[in-house]
């Protein structure tokens, strides 16, 4: 493989506080790969060999439940790490991890986990927060899925994807890959009638613009209102 530029990622949360001589022998364990849109990186249920770290590209991590339904679990944007099934004490993978546009990854095999942490301290540190930040984000879903209408968790899952990977534009923040309003419907626990109602509402109102796997949020503000309101119709 081509050597990695330590410089493109020190900056990285993984390599928070690692030294630039200690991220040299650290990326020295890793391998590169590209995956082409819509090529499958690994499949839930399949034993966990490697980690990953997404350098360019975005992943889409979803988990199929037994009844065959289709869950979008979260997105993983560039500089995110996926596929820690080490670090939660997992054999296999808890959910499918698919390349959503041309993708770049660093993969550790996991035998060499052991020896990275216990060599550099620091990278288990900031898979741990990694972890924990996710297990928060997935509690924040829980909670939504359970007291909120379907209206406001398209709101937060959209306002989450421009946090996330927006790119700003002069009349709003497009979300910067492929989405389809199904992969919103798998987000949100609802249908893709259901959001193709909703976003066709707010597209009438000016709030947002989509097509073709392709939206962008024109009034974020406003989104943001809609997020927060409560049952009654209020702003919380």
């Amino acid at each position: 493989m081509a050597k990695v530029d330590t410089s493109l990622v020190a900056h990285l949360p993984l390599f928070s506080g690692v030294k630039p001589e200690d991220l040299e022998e650290i990326l020295r364990e890793a391998r590169s790969a590209r995956y082409p849109r819509n090529t499958t990186i690994f499949e839930q249920g399949a034993d966990a060999q490697s980690f990953f770290l997404l350098l360019h590209g975005h992943i889409r991590a979803a988990k199929t439940t037994p009844t065959g339904e289709q869950i979008v679990v979260r997105y993983v944007a560039p500089g995110e790490t996926f596929g820690l099934a080490m670090a939660i004490g997992a054999a296999h993978y808890p959910a499918t991890a698919m390349a959503v546009d041309d993708s770049v990854v660093l993969i550790w095999p996991n035998s060499a986990w052991p020896r990275l942490i216990e060599r550099f301290p620091a990278i288990a540190a900031n898979t741990l927060q990694t972890v924990g930040a996710r297990l928060q984000e997935s509690h924040t879903r829980i909670l939504e899925m359970s007291t909120q209408q379907v209206e406001q968790r398209v709101a937060h899952a959209l306002l989450r994807l421009a946090k996330q990977s927006g790119k700003k534009l002069d009349h709003g923040i497009e979300i910067d890959f492929p989405i389809s309003r199904q992969d919103i419907a798998q987000m949100t626990g609802t249908t893709l009638h259901t959001v193709s109602r909703i976003l066709s509402g707010w597209e009438q109102q000016g709030l947002v613009e989509s097509g073709r796997q392709r939206i962008i949020l024109r009034e974020p503000h406003r989104i943001v209102v809609l997020a927060e309101r409560t049952a009654d119709g209020n702003s919380a």
